[in-house]
Protein backbone atom coordinates (compact mmCIF):
# COMPACT_ATOMS: atom_id res chain seq x y z
CA UNK A 1 0.00 0.00 0.00
CA UNK A 2 1.30 3.45 -0.89
CA UNK A 3 2.01 5.69 2.08
CA UNK A 4 0.07 8.94 2.24
CA UNK A 5 -1.75 10.92 4.86
CA UNK A 6 -5.25 10.10 3.73
CA UNK A 7 -8.11 8.44 5.57
CA UNK A 8 -8.22 4.76 4.66
CA UNK A 9 -11.17 3.62 2.56
CA UNK A 10 -13.32 0.76 3.86
CA UNK A 11 -11.97 -1.40 1.07
CA UNK A 12 -8.35 -0.75 2.09
CA UNK A 13 -9.06 -1.23 5.77
CA UNK A 14 -11.04 -4.46 5.61
CA UNK A 15 -8.61 -6.04 3.17
CA UNK A 16 -5.72 -5.46 5.60
CA UNK A 17 -7.93 -6.39 8.56
CA UNK A 18 -8.40 -9.91 7.27
CA UNK A 19 -4.62 -10.44 7.41
CA UNK A 20 -4.33 -8.79 10.84
CA UNK A 21 -6.98 -10.92 12.53
CA UNK A 22 -5.32 -14.06 11.18
CA UNK A 23 -1.94 -13.29 12.82
CA UNK A 24 -2.91 -15.28 15.93
CA UNK A 25 -5.95 -17.42 16.84
CA UNK A 26 -7.37 -14.86 19.30
CA UNK A 27 -7.82 -12.40 16.42
CA UNK A 28 -10.48 -14.58 14.87
CA UNK A 29 -12.73 -14.08 17.91
CA UNK A 30 -13.28 -10.37 17.11
CA UNK A 31 -16.46 -9.09 15.53
CA UNK A 32 -16.72 -5.30 15.05
CA UNK A 33 -20.45 -5.08 15.72
CA UNK A 34 -20.30 -7.30 18.82
CA UNK A 35 -17.31 -5.26 20.08
CA UNK A 36 -19.17 -1.98 19.43
CA UNK A 37 -22.22 -3.26 21.33
CA UNK A 38 -19.94 -4.18 24.25
CA UNK A 39 -18.18 -0.79 24.19
CA UNK A 40 -21.50 1.06 24.18
CA UNK A 41 -22.26 -0.55 27.56
CA UNK A 42 -19.01 0.73 29.13
CA UNK A 43 -20.07 3.05 31.98
CA UNK A 44 -18.97 6.69 31.75
CA UNK A 45 -16.59 6.44 34.72
CA UNK A 46 -14.69 3.66 32.90
CA UNK A 47 -14.36 5.52 29.59
CA UNK A 48 -10.89 7.03 29.21
CA UNK A 49 -11.91 9.93 26.96
CA UNK A 50 -14.76 11.01 29.20
CA UNK A 51 -12.65 10.89 32.36
CA UNK A 52 -9.90 12.98 30.71
CA UNK A 53 -12.46 15.48 29.39
CA UNK A 54 -13.94 15.90 32.87
CA UNK A 55 -10.48 16.38 34.42
CA UNK A 56 -9.62 19.02 31.82
CA UNK A 57 -12.86 20.89 32.48
CA UNK A 58 -12.23 20.80 36.25
CA UNK A 59 -8.57 21.79 35.88
CA UNK A 60 -7.21 18.78 37.74
CA UNK A 61 -4.33 16.42 36.94
CA UNK A 62 -5.01 12.68 37.05
CA UNK A 63 -2.41 10.08 38.08
CA UNK A 64 -1.74 6.92 36.07
CA UNK A 65 0.90 4.25 36.85
CA UNK A 66 2.57 1.72 34.58
CA UNK A 67 1.96 -1.95 35.45
CA UNK A 68 1.59 -5.37 33.91
CA UNK A 69 2.24 -9.05 34.66
CA UNK A 70 1.84 -12.28 32.68
CA UNK A 71 -1.28 -13.95 34.09
CA UNK A 72 -4.83 -12.61 34.02
CA UNK A 73 -5.70 -13.16 37.71
CA UNK A 74 -2.35 -11.78 38.92
CA UNK A 75 -2.78 -8.78 36.60
CA UNK A 76 -6.24 -8.15 38.06
CA UNK A 77 -4.79 -8.39 41.56
CA UNK A 78 -2.06 -5.88 40.65
CA UNK A 79 -4.42 -3.36 39.03
CA UNK A 80 -6.97 -3.67 41.83
CA UNK A 81 -4.23 -2.93 44.37
CA UNK A 82 -3.10 0.16 42.44
CA UNK A 83 -6.73 1.28 42.18
CA UNK A 84 -7.74 0.67 45.80
CA UNK A 85 -4.51 1.08 47.76
CA UNK A 86 -2.59 3.39 45.41
CA UNK A 87 -5.56 5.58 44.54
CA UNK A 88 -4.80 5.64 40.79
CA UNK A 89 -7.22 7.69 38.67
CA UNK A 90 -6.58 5.73 35.45
CA UNK A 91 -5.21 2.23 34.96
CA UNK A 92 -2.67 0.86 32.48
CA UNK A 93 -1.91 -2.53 31.16
CA UNK A 94 1.76 -2.46 30.29
CA UNK A 95 2.27 -5.03 27.54
CA UNK A 96 5.21 -7.46 27.59
CA UNK A 97 8.26 -7.23 25.30
CA UNK A 98 7.50 -10.37 23.28
CA UNK A 99 4.07 -9.01 22.31
CA UNK A 100 5.75 -5.75 21.32
CA UNK A 101 7.77 -7.74 18.78
CA UNK A 102 4.73 -9.82 17.70
CA UNK A 103 6.43 -12.93 19.07
CA UNK A 104 3.24 -14.57 20.33
CA UNK A 105 4.68 -18.12 20.45
CA UNK A 106 7.24 -16.97 23.01
CA UNK A 107 4.47 -15.25 24.97
CA UNK A 108 2.68 -18.58 25.15
CA UNK A 109 5.81 -20.18 26.62
CA UNK A 110 6.13 -17.27 29.06
CA UNK A 111 2.53 -17.70 30.21
CA UNK A 112 2.99 -21.43 30.83
CA UNK A 113 6.30 -20.92 32.63
CA UNK A 114 4.73 -18.18 34.76
CA UNK A 115 1.92 -20.54 35.74
CA UNK A 116 4.49 -23.14 36.80
CA UNK A 117 6.68 -20.63 38.67
CA UNK A 118 3.77 -18.94 40.44
CA UNK A 119 5.10 -15.52 39.44
CA UNK A 120 5.34 -13.45 36.27
CA UNK A 121 8.22 -14.38 34.01
CA UNK A 122 7.15 -11.79 31.44
CA UNK A 123 7.71 -8.05 31.90
CA UNK A 124 4.11 -7.18 31.11
CA UNK A 125 0.65 -8.41 30.15
CA UNK A 126 0.48 -10.48 26.91
CA UNK A 127 -2.84 -9.07 25.73
CA UNK A 128 -2.89 -10.74 22.31
CA UNK A 129 -2.41 -14.21 23.79
CA UNK A 130 -5.08 -13.70 26.44
CA UNK A 131 -7.41 -12.40 23.73
CA UNK A 132 -10.75 -10.67 24.17
CA UNK A 133 -11.86 -13.17 26.81
CA UNK A 134 -8.86 -12.50 29.09
CA UNK A 135 -8.74 -8.75 28.44
CA UNK A 136 -12.46 -8.36 29.16
CA UNK A 137 -12.02 -10.27 32.40
CA UNK A 138 -9.42 -7.68 33.43
CA UNK A 139 -11.63 -4.78 32.36
CA UNK A 140 -14.69 -6.10 34.20
CA UNK A 141 -12.70 -6.68 37.41
CA UNK A 142 -11.58 -3.04 37.83
CA UNK A 143 -13.52 0.19 38.30
CA UNK A 144 -11.40 2.63 36.29
CA UNK A 145 -10.68 3.26 32.60
CA UNK A 146 -8.06 0.97 31.06
CA UNK A 147 -5.33 1.83 28.56
CA UNK A 148 -2.79 -0.35 26.74
CA UNK A 149 0.74 1.02 27.17
CA UNK A 150 3.43 -0.82 25.29
CA UNK A 151 6.04 0.19 22.68
CA UNK A 152 4.86 -1.92 19.76
CA UNK A 153 5.86 -0.96 16.21
CA UNK A 154 3.08 -3.17 14.77
CA UNK A 155 0.23 -2.98 17.28
CA UNK A 156 -2.62 -3.74 14.89
CA UNK A 157 -3.82 -7.03 16.39
CA UNK A 158 -3.22 -5.78 19.93
CA UNK A 159 -5.31 -2.68 19.12
CA UNK A 160 -8.20 -4.77 17.81
CA UNK A 161 -8.19 -6.98 20.91
CA UNK A 162 -7.90 -4.29 23.57
CA UNK A 163 -10.63 -2.07 22.13
CA UNK A 164 -12.98 -5.03 21.64
CA UNK A 165 -12.37 -5.76 25.34
CA UNK A 166 -13.62 -2.39 26.62
CA UNK A 167 -10.21 -0.72 26.95
CA UNK A 168 -10.91 2.79 25.69
CA UNK A 169 -7.37 4.09 25.21
CA UNK A 170 -4.29 2.99 23.29
CA UNK A 171 -0.83 4.52 23.51
CA UNK A 172 1.65 4.81 20.66
CA UNK A 173 2.31 6.04 17.14
CA UNK A 174 4.19 5.32 13.94
CA UNK A 175 7.16 7.46 15.00
CA UNK A 176 7.12 7.27 18.80
CA UNK A 177 6.74 3.48 18.92
CA UNK A 178 9.35 2.92 16.24
CA UNK A 179 12.37 5.25 16.34
CA UNK A 180 12.95 5.02 20.15
CA UNK A 181 12.09 1.30 20.34
CA UNK A 182 13.22 -0.53 17.19
CA UNK A 183 16.44 -0.74 15.18
CA UNK A 184 15.45 -1.95 11.72
CA UNK A 185 11.73 -1.28 11.23
CA UNK A 186 11.00 1.23 8.47
CA UNK A 187 8.95 4.33 9.13
CA UNK A 188 6.82 3.63 6.05
CA UNK A 189 5.71 0.38 7.68
CA UNK A 190 5.04 1.76 11.15
CA UNK A 191 3.17 4.84 9.92
CA UNK A 192 0.93 2.57 7.81
CA UNK A 193 0.47 0.15 10.74
CA UNK A 194 -0.48 2.96 13.08
CA UNK A 195 -2.82 4.47 10.49
CA UNK A 196 -4.61 1.12 10.82
CA UNK A 197 -4.70 1.44 14.63
CA UNK A 198 -6.02 4.99 14.33
CA UNK A 199 -8.61 3.89 11.78
CA UNK A 200 -9.88 1.26 14.26
CA UNK A 201 -10.42 4.06 16.77
CA UNK A 202 -11.96 6.22 14.04
CA UNK A 203 -14.47 3.52 13.07
CA UNK A 204 -15.56 3.16 16.69
CA UNK A 205 -15.95 6.96 16.86
CA UNK A 206 -18.23 6.77 13.82
CA UNK A 207 -20.28 4.17 15.73
CA UNK A 208 -20.70 6.66 18.60
CA UNK A 209 -17.97 5.25 20.88
CA UNK A 210 -15.32 7.50 22.35
CA UNK A 211 -11.80 6.04 22.05
CA UNK A 212 -8.72 7.92 23.28
CA UNK A 213 -5.38 7.82 21.45
CA UNK A 214 -2.11 8.88 23.03
CA UNK A 215 1.16 9.20 21.08
CA UNK A 216 4.19 8.44 23.27
CA UNK A 217 5.61 11.82 24.25
CA UNK A 218 9.00 11.19 25.88
CA UNK A 219 10.54 9.33 22.90
CA UNK A 220 13.94 8.14 24.19
CA UNK A 221 13.36 9.95 27.49
CA UNK A 222 16.93 11.25 27.55
CA UNK A 223 17.57 14.98 27.14
CA UNK A 224 14.98 15.27 24.34
CA UNK A 225 14.59 18.98 23.47
CA UNK A 226 10.92 20.06 23.74
CA UNK A 227 10.76 21.12 20.09
CA UNK A 228 11.64 17.57 18.99
CA UNK A 229 9.03 15.81 21.14
CA UNK A 230 6.41 18.49 20.41
CA UNK A 231 7.01 18.16 16.66
CA UNK A 232 6.56 14.38 16.82
CA UNK A 233 3.47 14.72 19.03
CA UNK A 234 1.81 17.17 16.64
CA UNK A 235 2.65 15.00 13.61
CA UNK A 236 1.22 11.88 15.26
CA UNK A 237 -1.83 13.84 16.40
CA UNK A 238 -2.51 15.05 12.85
CA UNK A 239 -2.00 11.56 11.41
CA UNK A 240 -4.49 10.15 13.94
CA UNK A 241 -7.03 12.91 13.27
CA UNK A 242 -6.97 12.12 9.53
CA UNK A 243 -8.07 8.56 10.30
CA UNK A 244 -11.06 9.80 12.31
CA UNK A 245 -9.64 9.91 15.86
CA UNK A 246 -11.37 12.64 17.91
CA UNK A 247 -9.89 12.18 21.40
CA UNK A 248 -6.14 12.80 21.40
CA UNK A 249 -3.76 13.08 24.35
CA UNK A 250 -0.42 14.61 23.43
CA UNK A 251 2.48 13.97 25.76
CA UNK A 252 5.80 15.30 26.94
CA UNK A 253 8.59 13.83 29.05
CA UNK A 254 9.98 15.92 31.89
CA UNK A 255 13.32 17.55 31.11
CA UNK A 256 13.88 19.03 34.56
CA UNK A 257 13.88 22.81 34.32
CA UNK A 258 10.51 24.00 35.66
CA UNK A 259 10.06 26.95 33.31
CA UNK A 260 11.06 24.92 30.24
CA UNK A 261 8.78 22.02 31.17
CA UNK A 262 5.75 24.24 31.79
CA UNK A 263 6.50 26.15 28.59
CA UNK A 264 6.71 22.88 26.63
CA UNK A 265 3.23 21.71 27.68
CA UNK A 266 1.68 25.13 27.04
CA UNK A 267 3.41 25.48 23.66
CA UNK A 268 2.29 21.96 22.73
CA UNK A 269 -1.37 22.69 23.45
CA UNK A 270 -1.39 26.06 21.69
CA UNK A 271 0.47 24.83 18.62
CA UNK A 272 -1.38 21.52 18.29
CA UNK A 273 -4.72 23.32 18.37
CA UNK A 274 -3.47 25.73 15.68
CA UNK A 275 -2.41 22.84 13.42
CA UNK A 276 -5.62 20.85 13.98
CA UNK A 277 -7.70 23.87 12.97
CA UNK A 278 -5.44 24.78 10.04
CA UNK A 279 -5.93 21.30 8.55
CA UNK A 280 -9.68 21.17 9.17
CA UNK A 281 -9.82 18.95 12.26
CA UNK A 282 -12.16 21.21 14.21
CA UNK A 283 -13.71 18.72 16.62
CA UNK A 284 -10.62 17.29 18.36
CA UNK A 285 -10.81 16.90 22.15
CA UNK A 286 -7.19 17.61 23.06
CA UNK A 287 -5.73 16.68 26.44
CA UNK A 288 -2.15 16.40 27.68
CA UNK A 289 0.01 13.91 29.56
CA UNK A 290 3.18 14.75 31.46
CA UNK A 291 5.65 11.90 32.05
CA UNK A 292 7.62 12.07 35.27
CA UNK A 293 11.40 11.89 34.84
CA UNK A 294 12.26 9.13 32.34
CA UNK A 295 16.05 9.12 32.75
CA UNK A 296 18.31 7.58 35.39
CA UNK A 297 16.92 7.47 38.93
CA UNK A 298 18.67 7.52 42.30
CA UNK A 299 18.73 4.03 43.86
CA UNK A 300 17.94 5.46 47.31
CA UNK A 301 14.14 5.32 47.78
CA UNK A 302 13.92 8.61 49.67
CA UNK A 303 15.79 10.40 46.90
CA UNK A 304 13.60 8.67 44.31
CA UNK A 305 10.50 10.09 46.03
CA UNK A 306 12.05 13.53 45.63
CA UNK A 307 12.30 12.98 41.86
CA UNK A 308 8.71 11.66 41.73
CA UNK A 309 7.34 14.63 43.68
CA UNK A 310 9.31 17.08 41.52
CA UNK A 311 7.68 15.59 38.40
CA UNK A 312 4.24 15.68 40.02
CA UNK A 313 4.60 19.34 40.96
CA UNK A 314 5.70 20.26 37.44
CA UNK A 315 2.73 18.39 35.91
CA UNK A 316 0.31 20.26 38.18
CA UNK A 317 1.88 23.68 37.59
CA UNK A 318 1.88 23.05 33.82
CA UNK A 319 -1.81 22.14 33.90
CA UNK A 320 -1.34 18.68 32.33
CA UNK A 321 -4.48 16.54 32.20
CA UNK A 322 -2.67 13.50 33.56
CA UNK A 323 0.74 12.48 34.81
CA UNK A 324 2.47 9.12 34.30
CA UNK A 325 3.85 7.96 37.63
CA UNK A 326 7.28 6.54 38.41
CA UNK A 327 8.14 4.36 41.42
CA UNK A 328 10.82 4.43 44.12
CA UNK A 329 12.19 1.17 42.62
CA UNK A 330 12.89 2.82 39.24
CA UNK A 331 16.65 2.38 39.54
CA UNK A 332 16.51 -1.34 40.30
CA UNK A 333 13.92 -2.88 37.94
CA UNK A 334 10.24 -3.84 37.84
CA UNK A 335 8.61 -2.51 41.03
CA UNK A 336 6.55 -4.44 43.54
CA UNK A 337 2.88 -3.52 43.66
CA UNK A 338 3.54 -1.87 47.01
CA UNK A 339 6.30 0.35 45.57
CA UNK A 340 4.09 1.20 42.61
CA UNK A 341 1.26 2.23 44.94
CA UNK A 342 3.70 4.35 46.97
CA UNK A 343 4.69 6.22 43.82
CA UNK A 344 1.03 6.94 43.05
CA UNK A 345 0.33 8.11 46.61
CA UNK A 346 3.34 10.44 46.63
CA UNK A 347 2.20 11.82 43.27
CA UNK A 348 -1.42 12.28 44.37
CA UNK A 349 -0.35 14.05 47.56
CA UNK A 350 1.66 16.58 45.55
CA UNK A 351 -1.14 17.01 42.99
CA UNK A 352 -3.70 17.58 45.75
CA UNK A 353 -1.55 20.22 47.44
CA UNK A 354 -1.11 22.05 44.14
CA UNK A 355 -4.68 21.66 42.88
CA UNK A 356 -5.77 24.82 41.08
CA UNK A 357 -2.30 26.36 41.11
CA UNK A 358 -0.52 27.21 37.86
CA UNK A 359 2.90 28.67 37.23
CA UNK A 360 2.13 32.34 36.52
CA UNK A 361 3.22 33.88 33.24
CA UNK A 362 6.56 35.65 33.46
CA UNK A 363 8.97 37.12 30.93
CA UNK A 364 11.08 33.96 31.18
CA UNK A 365 8.10 31.63 30.67
CA UNK A 366 6.75 33.71 27.81
CA UNK A 367 10.17 33.71 26.09
CA UNK A 368 10.56 29.94 26.48
CA UNK A 369 7.08 29.28 25.02
CA UNK A 370 7.91 31.52 22.06
CA UNK A 371 11.26 29.77 21.53
CA UNK A 372 9.77 26.25 21.59
CA UNK A 373 7.00 27.27 19.19
CA UNK A 374 9.49 28.90 16.79
CA UNK A 375 11.75 25.82 16.83
CA UNK A 376 8.80 23.47 16.33
CA UNK A 377 7.49 25.57 13.44
CA UNK A 378 10.92 25.44 11.73
CA UNK A 379 10.77 21.63 11.85
CA UNK A 380 7.11 21.18 10.87
CA UNK A 381 7.28 23.68 7.99
CA UNK A 382 10.17 21.69 6.53
CA UNK A 383 8.39 18.35 7.06
CA UNK A 384 5.40 19.57 5.06
CA UNK A 385 7.74 21.08 2.44
CA UNK A 386 9.74 17.89 1.76
CA UNK A 387 6.50 15.89 1.65
CA UNK A 388 4.95 18.29 -0.88
CA UNK A 389 2.16 18.88 1.63
CA UNK A 390 1.71 15.22 2.62
CA UNK A 391 2.58 14.79 6.28
CA UNK A 392 3.15 11.01 6.18
CA UNK A 393 5.51 11.23 3.17
CA UNK A 394 7.19 14.31 4.66
CA UNK A 395 7.85 12.51 7.96
CA UNK A 396 9.71 9.67 6.23
CA UNK A 397 11.76 12.10 4.15
CA UNK A 398 12.42 14.33 7.17
CA UNK A 399 14.00 11.42 9.05
CA UNK A 400 16.00 10.44 5.96
CA UNK A 401 17.37 14.00 5.74
CA UNK A 402 17.88 14.55 9.48
CA UNK A 403 15.23 17.30 9.60
CA UNK A 404 13.68 15.21 12.37
CA UNK A 405 16.32 13.66 14.62
CA UNK A 406 15.71 12.05 18.02
CA UNK A 407 18.63 11.97 20.48
CA UNK A 408 20.03 8.54 21.41
CA UNK A 409 17.45 6.54 19.41
CA UNK A 410 18.41 2.99 18.28
CA UNK A 411 16.72 3.16 14.87
CA UNK A 412 18.96 3.01 11.80
CA UNK A 413 16.36 5.29 10.15
CA UNK A 414 17.26 8.08 12.59
CA UNK A 415 20.22 10.35 11.80
CA UNK A 416 21.43 10.36 15.40
CA UNK A 417 23.48 13.51 14.90
CA UNK A 418 21.63 15.82 17.30
CA UNK A 419 23.39 16.34 20.65
CA UNK A 420 21.56 17.99 23.55
CA UNK A 421 23.12 19.40 26.72
CA UNK A 422 21.85 21.48 29.63
CA UNK A 423 22.38 25.18 30.05
CA UNK A 424 23.46 26.68 33.37
CA UNK A 425 19.87 26.60 34.68
CA UNK A 426 19.30 22.97 33.67
CA UNK A 427 17.15 23.60 30.58
CA UNK A 428 17.88 21.26 27.67
CA UNK A 429 19.59 23.08 24.80
CA UNK A 430 21.16 21.88 21.56
CA UNK A 431 24.92 21.46 21.27
CA UNK A 432 24.81 19.99 17.75
CA UNK A 433 21.66 20.47 15.67
CA UNK A 434 22.80 18.30 12.77
CA UNK A 435 20.44 18.97 9.88
CA UNK A 436 17.50 20.27 11.91
CA UNK A 437 16.39 23.41 10.05
CA UNK A 438 16.68 26.05 12.76
CA UNK A 439 17.31 29.69 11.93
CA UNK A 440 20.73 31.17 12.70
CA UNK A 441 19.19 33.19 15.56
CA UNK A 442 17.96 30.02 17.25
CA UNK A 443 21.27 28.20 16.80
CA UNK A 444 23.22 31.20 18.11
CA UNK A 445 20.92 31.43 21.14
CA UNK A 446 21.51 27.78 22.08
CA UNK A 447 25.25 28.18 21.64
CA UNK A 448 25.36 31.30 23.81
CA UNK A 449 23.58 29.53 26.68
CA UNK A 450 25.93 26.54 26.53
CA UNK A 451 28.95 28.86 26.43
CA UNK A 452 27.62 30.63 29.52
CA UNK A 453 27.59 27.25 31.30
CA UNK A 454 31.08 26.50 29.98
CA UNK A 455 32.41 29.74 31.44
CA UNK A 456 30.77 29.01 34.80
CA UNK A 457 32.26 25.50 34.90
CA UNK A 458 35.62 26.53 33.49
CA UNK A 459 35.52 24.12 30.57
CA UNK A 460 34.84 24.04 26.84
CA UNK A 461 31.41 23.30 25.43
CA UNK A 462 31.90 19.68 24.39
CA UNK A 463 30.48 16.14 24.36
CA UNK A 464 31.56 15.58 27.98
CA UNK A 465 28.74 17.92 29.06
CA UNK A 466 26.24 15.58 27.38
CA UNK A 467 27.67 12.54 29.17
CA UNK A 468 27.69 14.32 32.53
CA UNK A 469 24.06 15.45 32.07
CA UNK A 470 22.81 11.95 31.24
CA UNK A 471 24.02 10.61 34.59
CA UNK A 472 23.34 13.70 36.72
CA UNK A 473 19.86 12.96 38.13
CA UNK A 474 20.92 9.45 39.16
CA UNK A 475 23.63 11.18 41.20
CA UNK A 476 21.15 13.59 42.77
CA UNK A 477 21.58 16.75 40.67
CA UNK A 478 20.13 18.12 37.43
CA UNK A 479 23.16 19.61 35.71
CA UNK A 480 26.22 17.38 35.27
CA UNK A 481 28.88 19.64 36.73
CA UNK A 482 32.61 18.81 36.81
CA UNK A 483 33.68 17.53 40.23
CA UNK A 484 35.30 20.83 41.22
CA UNK A 485 31.95 22.65 40.87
Amino acid sequence: MELKNKKWSDEQFYKVREEVLNQWPTGKEIDFQEAADYLKKVPEHKNFSLKLKKAKEEGITLAQPRAGVALVDAHIELLTYLQDEGGADLLPSTIDSYTRQNRYNECEVGIKESEKAGRSLLNGFPGVNHGVKGCRKVFEAVNLPLQARHGTPDARLLTEIIHASGWTSNEGGGISYNIPYAKSVSLEKTILDWQYCDRVAGIYEEMGIKINREPFGPLTGTLVPPCISNSVAIIEGLLAAEQGVKNITLGYGQCGNLIQDVAAIRALVEQAEEYFKAYGYNDIELTTVFHQWMGGFPADESKAFGVISWGSATAALAGATKVIVKTPHEAVGIPTKEANAMGIKATKQTLNLLRGQRLPMSKELEAEIALIKAETKCILDKVFEVGNGDLAVGTVKAFEQGILDIPFAPSKFNAGVILPARDNNGAVRILNAGNIPFTKDILDFHRSLLEERGRYEGRDVAFQMVVDDIFAVGKGVLVGRPENK
